[in-house]
């Protein structure tokens, strides 16, 4: 028996998670991408982009493509399409697993200032003109408008369109992963004295936060969003142990 799987993906662990269930004869693995970057990584299986059309939508492919496993393994700052699919999956009857990257946890050096969204953020630099790297998407930048007086470094893989109607930014493409000696140089380079960063958990992107921990830079952190309380694993091997067990009979499990 085949399973159709559809993966919400658009993190790396997405791609390997896809990558590692389409190997399996038993499993027809599709990747849905939210299509807002405009040249995604090739990702080796069939991949949908775009949206459903909220959980309505959502559920309507479902129960049309006759898919037997729902996988939300999108980033942890998803969290109106994470909370979608969690509704979607409770609509149709279709299982949901989750895959939820632990996050970052501050340590001995680091410098954090928690704040509970972007515009917190903004708040958070104060009235005093700072040089500030922001190393977040570009979509969520707009926000750094309502404080006009500081430097802005804005890093993002695609570019930020239109630019933010502030007097003084510099803009950097590129694709991580980020590795701290390069974060350090980069830091450096431009005198940034704060970080903005999401608590996007693993190690693709630790590197900013482990540079600014050795040059004593503040990192003003927002915090993550609740998530929906589905069935969840942190790692791509437990996930797919997960999915192991969901498509294979008990018999050929030995239970």
């Amino acid at each position: 028996m085949t399973h159709r799987i559809l993966i919400l993906g658009g993190t790396t662990e997405a791609r390997q998670l896809a990558g590692e269930l389409a190997a399996r004869a038993d499993c027809s693995v599709t990747l849905s991408l939210a299509g807002r970057t405009q040249s995604p990584v090739a990702q080796g299986v069939p991949v949908r982009s775009g949206g459903f059309g909220g959980v309505d939508g959502l559920a309507a492919y479902l129960s049309e493509t006759g898919t037997g496993l729902l996988i939300d393994a999108t980033h942890p700052y998803a969290a109106r399409i994470s909370a979608n699919a969690a509704m979607a999956a409770r609509k149709s009857g279709v299982p949901i697993l989750a895959l939820r990257r632990p996050g970052w946890e501050a340590g001995q050096g680091d410098r954090w200032l928690e704040v509970d969204s972007v515009a917190e953020a903004a708040r958070a630099l104060g009235d005093v003109p700072r040089r500030v790297f922001l190393a977040l998407g570009r979509q969520e930048v707009a926000a750094f408008e309502a404080a006009p007086q500081h430097h802005y470094l804005i890093r993002s893989v695609d570019p930020v369109e239109p630019k933010l109607a502030v007097a003084d930014a510099a803009y950097l493409l590129a694709r991580g992963p980020f590795g701290e000696t390069d974060e350090r140089v980069l830091l450096e380079k431009h005198r940034i004295d704060v970080v903005v960063s999401k608590n996007s958990g693993g190690a693709a992107t630790y590197g900013k936060i482990a540079a600014a921990r050795a040059l004593d830079i503040e990192v003003v952190m927002v915090r993550r969003p609740d998530l929906p309380d589905v069935p969840s694993a942190e790692t791509v091997e437990a996930l797919a142990a997960m999915v192991r067990h969901f498509v294979e009979p008990d018999a050929e499990r030995g239970v």
